[in-house]
Protein backbone atom coordinates (compact mmCIF):
# COMPACT_ATOMS: atom_id res chain seq x y z
CA UNK A 1 0.00 0.00 0.00
CA UNK A 2 1.38 3.52 -0.68
CA UNK A 3 0.28 7.03 -0.02
CA UNK A 4 -0.81 8.19 -3.26
CA UNK A 5 3.08 9.77 -3.54
CA UNK A 6 4.64 6.60 -4.10
CA UNK A 7 5.78 6.00 -0.20
CA UNK A 8 4.81 2.54 1.86
CA UNK A 9 2.82 3.10 4.26
CA UNK A 10 3.17 1.72 7.38
CA UNK A 11 0.70 1.19 10.62
CA UNK A 12 2.21 2.77 14.20
CA UNK A 13 0.24 2.40 16.95
CA UNK A 14 0.03 5.15 19.25
CA UNK A 15 -1.58 6.60 22.20
CA UNK A 16 -2.62 10.34 22.52
CA UNK A 17 -3.63 12.45 25.50
CA UNK A 18 -5.92 15.66 25.28
CA UNK A 19 -6.87 17.62 28.36
CA UNK A 20 -10.09 15.67 28.20
CA UNK A 21 -9.13 12.08 26.36
CA UNK A 22 -6.75 9.56 26.47
CA UNK A 23 -6.97 8.18 22.74
CA UNK A 24 -5.74 4.75 21.49
CA UNK A 25 -5.30 3.80 17.57
CA UNK A 26 -3.07 3.04 14.90
CA UNK A 27 -1.74 5.79 12.56
CA UNK A 28 -1.16 5.35 9.09
CA UNK A 29 2.43 6.78 7.76
CA UNK A 30 5.04 6.55 5.20
CA UNK A 31 7.37 7.98 7.81
CA UNK A 32 9.46 6.04 10.02
CA UNK A 33 8.89 7.93 13.08
CA UNK A 34 5.90 8.97 14.87
CA UNK A 35 7.28 12.05 15.61
CA UNK A 36 7.97 12.67 11.67
CA UNK A 37 4.70 11.84 11.00
CA UNK A 38 3.27 14.73 13.58
CA UNK A 39 5.80 16.77 12.11
CA UNK A 40 5.52 16.20 8.45
CA UNK A 41 2.05 16.57 7.98
CA UNK A 42 0.04 19.54 6.28
CA UNK A 43 -3.41 18.95 7.74
CA UNK A 44 -4.49 19.68 11.30
CA UNK A 45 -5.75 16.64 12.22
CA UNK A 46 -4.46 13.03 11.73
CA UNK A 47 -7.32 9.95 11.27
CA UNK A 48 -7.11 6.89 13.55
CA UNK A 49 -8.22 3.27 12.41
CA UNK A 50 -9.10 1.18 15.42
CA UNK A 51 -9.39 4.12 17.87
CA UNK A 52 -10.96 4.29 21.13
CA UNK A 53 -11.98 7.06 23.80
CA UNK A 54 -11.42 7.11 27.39
CA UNK A 55 -12.64 10.26 29.60
CA UNK A 56 -10.41 11.64 32.22
CA UNK A 57 -11.88 11.24 35.70
CA UNK A 58 -15.32 8.90 34.21
CA UNK A 59 -16.47 5.99 35.38
CA UNK A 60 -18.34 5.50 31.80
CA UNK A 61 -16.98 2.42 29.44
CA UNK A 62 -14.93 3.46 26.45
CA UNK A 63 -16.18 4.75 23.80
CA UNK A 64 -14.38 3.24 20.26
CA UNK A 65 -14.85 4.03 15.95
CA UNK A 66 -13.30 1.92 13.54
CA UNK A 67 -12.04 5.67 12.52
CA UNK A 68 -11.85 8.68 14.03
CA UNK A 69 -10.38 12.19 13.03
CA UNK A 70 -8.38 13.73 16.06
CA UNK A 71 -7.54 17.81 16.22
CA UNK A 72 -3.93 17.78 16.47
CA UNK A 73 -3.67 21.29 18.66
CA UNK A 74 -6.01 19.91 20.94
CA UNK A 75 -3.03 17.00 21.16
CA UNK A 76 -0.86 17.32 24.47
CA UNK A 77 1.31 14.72 23.80
CA UNK A 78 1.56 11.39 21.85
CA UNK A 79 2.91 8.12 23.19
CA UNK A 80 4.74 5.67 21.15
CA UNK A 81 6.76 2.26 22.53
CA UNK A 82 8.59 1.75 18.89
CA UNK A 83 12.14 2.09 19.07
CA UNK A 84 12.86 3.71 16.07
CA UNK A 85 16.28 5.24 15.22
CA UNK A 86 16.60 7.83 12.94
CA UNK A 87 17.67 7.42 9.18
CA UNK A 88 21.50 7.71 9.67
CA UNK A 89 21.98 9.19 6.00
CA UNK A 90 18.94 12.20 7.18
CA UNK A 91 20.38 12.60 11.03
CA UNK A 92 21.45 15.57 12.07
CA UNK A 93 24.33 14.91 15.35
CA UNK A 94 22.37 15.71 18.44
CA UNK A 95 23.24 15.18 22.20
CA UNK A 96 20.45 13.86 25.05
CA UNK A 97 19.68 16.27 27.71
CA UNK A 98 17.53 15.68 30.58
CA UNK A 99 14.41 17.94 30.47
CA UNK A 100 11.28 18.68 32.49
CA UNK A 101 8.28 19.51 30.38
CA UNK A 102 5.37 20.86 32.16
CA UNK A 103 1.99 19.96 29.95
CA UNK A 104 -1.19 20.32 32.09
CA UNK A 105 -2.31 18.51 33.97
CA UNK A 106 0.55 16.34 32.90
CA UNK A 107 4.13 16.69 33.63
CA UNK A 108 6.93 14.70 31.17
CA UNK A 109 10.60 13.76 31.92
CA UNK A 110 13.42 12.34 29.49
CA UNK A 111 15.33 13.09 26.66
CA UNK A 112 15.25 15.87 24.39
CA UNK A 113 17.88 16.07 22.02
CA UNK A 114 19.59 18.87 20.80
CA UNK A 115 22.70 20.76 18.48
CA UNK A 116 26.43 20.08 20.34
CA UNK A 117 28.29 22.91 21.05
CA UNK A 118 25.86 25.04 21.71
CA UNK A 119 24.80 26.14 25.46
CA UNK A 120 21.75 24.91 26.98
CA UNK A 121 19.90 28.06 26.32
CA UNK A 122 21.00 28.63 23.14
CA UNK A 123 19.57 24.70 22.44
CA UNK A 124 16.71 25.67 24.25
CA UNK A 125 15.89 28.54 21.59
CA UNK A 126 16.83 26.17 18.51
CA UNK A 127 14.33 23.65 19.45
CA UNK A 128 11.92 23.40 16.41
CA UNK A 129 8.63 21.42 15.17
CA UNK A 130 5.33 21.54 16.25
CA UNK A 131 5.86 18.00 18.42
CA UNK A 132 8.95 17.59 20.35
CA UNK A 133 10.54 14.30 20.41
CA UNK A 134 11.50 13.19 24.52
CA UNK A 135 13.14 9.63 24.92
CA UNK A 136 13.23 7.33 27.90
CA UNK A 137 10.12 9.15 29.13
CA UNK A 138 8.11 8.84 32.00
CA UNK A 139 4.99 11.12 32.49
CA UNK A 140 2.42 11.35 35.57
CA UNK A 141 -0.54 13.76 36.35
CA UNK A 142 -1.02 14.28 40.17
CA UNK A 143 -4.17 16.28 39.53
CA UNK A 144 -5.75 13.40 37.32
CA UNK A 145 -4.36 10.82 40.03
CA UNK A 146 -2.58 9.11 37.11
CA UNK A 147 0.87 7.15 38.20
CA UNK A 148 4.04 7.28 36.56
CA UNK A 149 4.23 6.08 33.41
CA UNK A 150 7.30 5.26 31.16
CA UNK A 151 7.47 4.83 27.46
CA UNK A 152 10.19 4.76 24.73
CA UNK A 153 8.75 7.95 23.34
CA UNK A 154 6.76 10.71 23.83
CA UNK A 155 6.17 13.44 21.57
CA UNK A 156 4.92 16.45 23.32
CA UNK A 157 3.10 19.20 21.83
CA UNK A 158 5.32 22.21 21.47
CA UNK A 159 2.54 25.25 21.94
CA UNK A 160 1.19 23.40 24.44
CA UNK A 161 4.28 23.39 26.80
CA UNK A 162 4.09 25.93 29.50
CA UNK A 163 7.91 24.86 30.85
CA UNK A 164 10.25 23.37 29.09
CA UNK A 165 13.81 23.19 31.18
CA UNK A 166 16.71 21.19 32.51
CA UNK A 167 15.94 18.55 34.48
CA UNK A 168 17.68 16.26 37.19
CA UNK A 169 16.60 13.84 39.66
CA UNK A 170 17.54 14.35 42.86
CA UNK A 171 17.37 11.21 45.72
CA UNK A 172 15.23 12.70 48.35
CA UNK A 173 16.88 9.90 50.82
CA UNK A 174 20.94 10.66 49.83
CA UNK A 175 23.14 10.74 52.53
CA UNK A 176 20.77 9.42 55.17
CA UNK A 177 22.37 6.39 57.07
CA UNK A 178 20.11 3.12 56.80
CA UNK A 179 19.17 3.38 60.04
CA UNK A 180 16.83 6.34 58.77
CA UNK A 181 17.19 8.84 60.84
CA UNK A 182 21.07 10.72 61.83
CA UNK A 183 22.65 9.64 65.08
CA UNK A 184 21.64 11.77 67.98
CA UNK A 185 24.42 12.92 70.21
CA UNK A 186 23.35 13.07 73.39
CA UNK A 187 23.43 16.56 75.77
CA UNK A 188 27.15 17.06 77.69
CA UNK A 189 26.09 16.05 81.12
CA UNK A 190 25.94 18.97 83.74
CA UNK A 191 27.46 18.06 87.16
CA UNK A 192 25.03 17.78 89.74
CA UNK A 193 22.39 17.21 87.16
CA UNK A 194 21.14 13.68 85.55
CA UNK A 195 21.80 14.13 81.87
CA UNK A 196 18.11 12.00 81.22
CA UNK A 197 20.32 8.84 79.30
Amino acid sequence: MTDGSGGALRTISITLYTDEFTIKGRLETPHRRVTDALNDTTESYVVLSEATFDEHRSATSLLSAEFAQINLASVLFVVSDEDVKADPALASPRQPEEALISVPPFRVTGQIHVVPERSLRDALGELRGQFIPVTQATYWSDSLGEGRVTATLVAVNHARCQILAPHHEVDPWAGIGMGGAAPVTPPAETPGEPTGW
